[in-house]
């Protein structure tokens, strides 16, 4: 059991899945892997298996048509990134205003090969910002602590997410190359 969830945290899990994905041709929100699985409930279903108490599923580009992929139940809820096309900062601002309890784990929609151990090793770390690296790159999940959700919220902008923030904040990287390689897939 991940220590998060063993200590009684309230763990909010954060889908980003936005964008319109235009290298792939449509939003990765849309995906399905190669059992006709939508990405959406794959993400959402390692984040709940991580111990979150419950999984916001960020939406935005066609977002009406992605609403159908996302597991219904009473730990999921989906908000739409209205301002989605100014990219990952407004999804992740969204995704973080949604949350609730005292610590978020971030994933993106297009990481359907992320394995539970790496969501595991990086909620058994015990810092306010952790986050994944591969062979020293940075990479998903990341944890935020609730302390510091409103600073991320502010610190964002363009299609970059909070790797300045964790930076100047001292984030806790967490090596996990042994795990995973932690490739998103573009294509």
């Amino acid at each position: 059991m991940p220590a998060a969830a063993s200590a009684g945290i309230r763990l909010t899990g954060i889908v980003l899945a936005a964008g319109a994905g235009t290298r792939r041709g449509e939003p990765k929100a849309l995906a399905l892997d190669e059992h006709g699985t939508p990405w959406l409930g794959i993400a959402a279903e390692l984040l709940l298996d991580a111990g979150c108490t419950e999984v916001i599923v960020v939406l935005g580009a066609r977002a009406e048509e992605a609403l159908h992929l996302v597991p219904q139940g009473p730990y999921l809820r989906v908000v739409v990134a209205a301002d989605w096309a100014e990219g990952m900062s407004a999804s992740l601002r969204t995704g973080l205003e949604a949350a609730t309890g005292d610590a978020a784990l971030i994933t993106l929609v297009d990481l359907p090969g992320l394995p539970l151990p790496v969501l595991r090793r990086v909620l058994d770390a015990d810092a306010p910002l952790r986050q994944a690296v591969y062979a020293g790159r940075p990479g998903h999940p990341v944890y935020i602590d609730a302390g510091h959700w409103t600073a991320v919220a502010a610190s964002l902008h363009g299609d970059r997410g909070a790797r300045d923030y964790l930076a100047e904040n001292g984030v806790l990287e967490i090596e996990c190359s042994d795990l995973w390689d932690g490739e998103d897939i573009d294509g």
